[in-house]
């Protein structure tokens, strides 16, 4: 079985955010591809099934557990799939826990993703959280079932942040985002942190842009937007508000790709 280490949202190897793509005549059993996506230990494995032409299944493991949507790694299984020609149309169809996703390969070497918008509510900044964040100024705070998006002062404060991940570990929720407003020629910038799910720190999360894009779109008054992931391996999303979707747009370039010597079923 062969795989493929893509990284996703950059045009440059070791920038941007790593995934592991296995394309498989059919998933092997949920904990067999767990135990494969903790050996990767990337922040997530994808394994693809083709159901049709143009049409596939996509289903997504952190280290820790199978995650219920993810943009960088769809990203990477695309680019792949064009990259193998197992396609030869601009258009893919996944099927996956997250609903009925799309990408498009655009000829500027752009793909985009067609993905749910999400939306995320106010709520109180919890000790637990303001602790693990350093006691830094926090402008607001937000949440939906998964996560919580803090809004920080300025984007130096989210570049800078040192964040104490084992205390994160403890919120009940599956990851923290901070953002804040950005330095041209971007809009805003965000990190990730999901150490519950064995992610320290999720180099470009597309699937954090669900919840970001509408609400950065609503406070600056524009549904084209330019975002940075923050990381240390950096990542550049174009973002574009449909209604209850979201365009994620990202480039992606192939690392490596070996093969799996290990028999699993």
């Amino acid at each position: 079985m062969k795989i493929w280490l893509v990284d996703a949202f950059t045009n440059k190897a070791f920038k941007g955010n790593p995934a592991g793509i296995f394309l498989v005549e059919q998933f092997p059993d949920a904990t067999t591809m767990q135990t494969v996506a903790a050996e990767m230990n990337w922040s997530e494995t994808a394994f693809v099934t083709q159901k049709a032409e143009h049409h596939f299944h996509i289903r997504w493991f952190s280290p820790k557990d199978e995650a219920p949507l993810c943009g960088h790694a769809t990203l990477a299984a695309a680019h792949i799939l064009w990259q193998q020609g197992r396609v030869q149309a601009d258009f893919i169809t996944f099927d996956s826990l997250g609903g009925l996703l799309t990408a498009e390969r655009h000829a500027d070497g752009w793909i985009y993703l067609n993905f749910p918008s999400r939306k995320i509510e106010s709520c109180p900044l919890p000790d637990l959280l303001y602790e693990a964040l350093g006691e830094l100024t926090v402008q607001s705070v937000y949440k939906d079932d998964l996560l919580y998006v803090v809004v920080l002062r300025e984007m130096q404060d989210v570049v800078d942040l040192k964040p104490n991940l084992s205390l994160i570990e403890q919120i009940d929720c599956r990851a923290v985002a901070v953002t804040a407003f950005a330095e041209k020629p971007y809009d805003f910038t965000s990190r990730y942190f999901a150490p519950k799910v064995g992610i320290p720190e999720d180099p470009v999360c597309g699937s954090a842009h669900c919840r970001l894009t509408p609400f950065w779109a609503e406070r600056l008054n524009k549904n084209s937007l330019l975002a940075y992931q923050a990381s240390p391996r950096g990542g550049v999303l174009k973002l574009n508000l449909m209604g209850d979707r979201v365009l994620i747009g990202g480039q992606a370039t192939t690392v490596c790709q070996g093969e799996l010597l290990v028999k699993i079923s």
